[in-house]
């Protein structure tokens, strides 16, 4: 730049020393006045070249794939609000519509890592309105089941979890019949119908104790119906029984006491069973 304005001081100087003053007279007049305009313009190719402010560039194109890959780097080492805002804007600059879904996954995937469950399946959502029929979709529907399911502890803790995540679940075989998750997907909704199951058993277990009789019986009955796989059905079959013969009804207490010695001869309570429902005959 330095040399440039070097250059261009001495070809002004140039101009100018050939121009000597002109004698007065209407053809001197228009010499000065070419003169003059020649020095002008000169003077302003001088202010020009050496005003020093850069060459405007031309903005770079929007390159997705490779902020998607700076975005991943930043989620990675857990920067995550930097990461979402990167994932954001990919969203908005994708012109191609490739990486703008697998943004909006990693998106809640960020929330998933950060321990915040329902932002994360918040985002999720907004994937299954955005993509329904994207290749990810039954990935994002199996996620939002997965957050419910890792919140099931146990019975006690865990019923919300496991009621949310079984609802999910089923939601995933409706919706998408041919996931690839169908096989470890049938182990958890059992998993996830066990806990309300034993939930519902200690709720009318509780009742039972209380002597809220109706209350329990309302309990156990509905478990039957919802969840006959339930593994404590011979337990369940006794205390309804045992409901109705504290209540005086002593027909239906026969019935559910017959149940657990006929379908259940093996189990521990059969022999409580034949007590009770001999105790019941005149």
């Amino acid at each position: 730049m330095k040399q440039t304005c070097d250059a261009t001081r001495r070809r002004t100087a140039d101009v100018i020393s050939v121009y000597p003053p002109l004698a007065k007279g209407a053809r001197g007049d228009c010499e000065v006045k070419t003169t003059i305009f020649s020095v002008i313009i000169v003077f302003l190719l001088f202010i020009t070249s050496c005003s020093g402010k850069p060459a405007v560039k031309p903005s770079e194109q929007f390159d997705p794939e490779k902020a998607f890959a700076t975005a991943n780097v930043q989620l990675e080492k857990k920067e995550y609000e930097q990461a979402r805002a990167a994932f954001l804007n990919i969203k908005s600059r994708d012109m191609t519509n490739k990486f703008a879904p697998l943004a909006q996954l990693k998106i809640a995937e960020s929330y998933v890592r950060e321990d915040e469950p329902e932002l994360a399946v918040s985002e999720y959502r907004k994937f299954l309105e955005a993509y329904p029929d994207h290749k990810y979709a039954s990935y994002a529907q199996y996620q939002i089941a997965m957050i419910y399911f890792n919140q099931v502890e146990g019975p006690e803790r865990g019923y919300g979890g496991a009621a949310k995540a079984l609802e999910e679940f089923e939601k995933l075989k409706k919706m998408f019949p041919r996931n690839p998750y169908k096989d470890v997907v049938a182990l958890r909704i059992q998993k996830c119908r066990n806990t309300i199951a034993e939930y519902e058993y200690r709720v009318g277990e509780f009742y039972y104790k209380k002597g809220t009789y109706n209350a329990a019986i309302e309990r156990f009955e509905g478990l039957l119906e919802k969840f006959p796989e339930y593994k404590g059905v011979a337990s369940v079959l006794f205390y309804t029984g045992m409901s109705y013969k504290n209540l005086g009804q002593k027909e239906k207490a026969s019935e559910y006491f017959s149940r657990v010695i006929e379908k259940y001869p093996d189990d521990k309570l059969v022999r409580d069973a034949k007590k009770e429902l001999a105790a019941l005959k005149p």
